[in-house]
């Protein structure tokens, strides 16, 4: 006759159970998790790989127009930034069977200083390239920044309802003393220089140093308005005052201004202009490993320095 279990032999039959069950989760979540880690290596390693070749050129041994492309804002961080830009220009000229560069630019401008690095290659390499023209063609929107890179170009082209322009500097920031007093916020800022944190928007605007502000800003202006003149010559329209006011103009205004040479689209240049209608993009684009990487939200923290960066009121082609 079977005798019923002792209380404690009945706790170790439950012990023994419960931790059988806890070493078959244990397991279970153990081949998950080695799953999931040989997957990420796996694609890790897979886009490491490749990273090299998505950057190739696709040049080939025909005759073809050298493209490279600038879109979005132009910034040492972003993907319009010089060197980025300047080392597909390169290439493309190198390239001995690339009949012409066509730089297309959709881009709202951005920094002075990468746009003008961009500006001084591209004279440098027409001056050792004589024989190989570049046209800059601006998609949706070449202003600022974009255009103070496209007034390098032997041409200038855009569609007619492109937005061509922009000739001017802006710098802006934020204020907030007054917030600061209402919510009972002391700021405690300690500087060695008189004007050290004249650009602190937590500290009230002097006249003197705004004065000297919008100085540094007209001077960038004069800069930016030179480049423009010896860009395009006796193509623009002399006398109008709003040339250089920062205004922007569509594609046919454009054209009758001087800003650009003519109307037409990436295609249209270089079948019709170039006459050579094959188009190798030399553009360097982000990696896979890149762009997964920032799938993964890594480009958050990026945005948010961008957007307190905006109290540095940075000078900006815009």
């Amino acid at each position: 006759m079977q005798q019923p279990e002792s209380e404690q032999e009945k706790w170790l039959s439950g012990f023994m159970k419960e931790t059988f069950n806890e070493q078959k989760k244990a397991r279970r979540w153990g081949i998950i998790f080695k799953l999931l880690t040989f997957t990420y290596l796996f694609i890790t390693l897979f886009l490491i790989m490749n990273s090299k070749l998505f950057n190739k050129s696709s040049a080939t041994d025909e005759t073809h127009t050298a493209m490279v492309s600038v879109n979005g804002v132009i910034a040492a961080d972003s993907d319009a930034n010089a060197n980025s830009i300047v080392t597909s220009l390169r290439a493309a000229f190198k390239n001995e069977h690339s009949k012409a560069v066509m730089l297309v630019i959709n881009s709202p401008g951005g920094s002075p200083v990468q746009s003008g690095y961009v500006n001084d290659e591209i004279k440098r390499l027409r001056g050792m390239y004589p024989d190989k023209k570049l046209y800059a063609v601006i998609a949706e929107l070449g202003a600022s920044g974009g255009y103070y890179m496209a007034v390098a170009a032997d041409e200038i082209y855009a569609d007619k309802s492109s937005l061509v322009g922009s000739i001017g500097v802006t710098a802006s920031s934020f204020g907030f003393v007054d917030l600061m007093k209402k919510v009972g916020v002391e700021r405690r800022h300690y500087t060695s220089g008189e004007h050290k944190a004249f650009l602190d928007p937590f500290s009230p605007a002097k006249a003197e140093e705004a004065k000297f502000w919008q100085s540094v800003l007209d001077s960038t202006h004069q800069q930016f308005i030179k480049v423009v003149e010896e860009g395009r010559g006796e193509r623009l329209v002399k006398g109008n005052k709003e040339l250089y006011s920062g205004l922007i103009w569509n594609g046919e205004q454009a054209l009758q201004l001087g800003l650009i040479d003519g109307l037409g689209s990436p295609g249209f240049v270089a079948r019709d202009i170039i006459k050579a209608p094959e188009i190798v993009d030399y553009s360097i684009k982000a990696s896979p490993l890149e762009s997964f990487t920032k799938s993964l939200g890594l480009s958050i923290g990026q945005g948010v320095v961008s957007f307190l960066n905006t109290s540095n009121a940075s000078i900006q082609l815009r």
